[in-house]
This record gives structure tokens, C-alpha cells and sequence, in this order.
């Protein structure tokens, strides 16, 4: 409530589902993925896009490129296949789940293959 003189109003309400975006602990997830991929020379660049339906992660080998991969976050998407997708390089669906932490698994397995090597 805001007072004002001797009106008394509420504050306006903001939209709930404005926008989607990552939560600090799943984009700390995500930047550390991010950071051994850099490390291991396999990704330049990266981008984020934080829509009203969607929060979306690209990682990019040349900036100049399309994404190698693209992790979505979809809370829509919640009780159907799971709120998390990684999409890659031609845009198909390479894994979908609940926990961020099983998606991101295939690329992870890809940086552990690249560094045993």
C-alpha cells in the first residue's frame, strides 16, 4: 500500500508471467558449462534471450555462427515433458527432462570425451 496525502492506494500489480528467466542457480549451472566448453577452445560466444514464454541459453563456437546448442527453460512445458530442452545445432530436440542437470548431461559426456582424449 502507498500512502499519499490522505488517499491511501495500492501499488500496481506487476504481470507474474512477464518474462521467464533463469534462477542464480541454474545459470550458475549453465556458465560453468559454459566455461569448460571456452576452456576447452569448443565455444566463443554466447547469448540470452529472456521472453515471456521462454528463457533461452546459446552457445556459440564463432559469433558469426548459428548455435551449437541452445538450452531452453519452458515453464509452460512443466507437467508435460519436462520445463528444460537442449535444441542443437539444426534446431532438433536432443534431450528434454525435469531437472536441468539431465539435459545438460549429453554435453557434459562430450567434455569428458574431448578431454580424456
Amino acid at each position: 500500500m502507498r500512502y499519499s496525502g490522505s488517499n491511501v492506494s495500492a501499488f500496481p500489480q506487476r504481470d507474474a508471467g512477464a518474462q521467464v528467466g533463469f534462477e542464480r542457480r541454474e545459470l550458475e549451472r549453465i556458465l560453468n558449462l559454459y566455461g569448460r566448453m571456452v576452456a576447452a577452445g569448443h565455444w566463443k560466444d554466447y547469448a540470452m534471450d529472456m521472453r515471456r514464454d521462454v528463457a533461452i541459453f546459446a552457445a556459440f563456437r564463432r559469433a558469426s555462427e548459428r548455435p551449437q546448442i541452445r538450452i531452453e527453460k519452458r515453464p509452460a512445458d512443466r507437467n508435460r515433458q519436462g520445463i528444460w530442452s537442449l535444441h542443437g545445432e539444426q534446431g532438433q530436440v536432443l534431450k528434454r527432462g525435469h531437472d536441468l542437470a539431465g539435459v545438460l548431461a549429453p554435453v557434459e559426456r562430450k567434455l569428458m570425451k574431448l578431454v580424456t582424449e
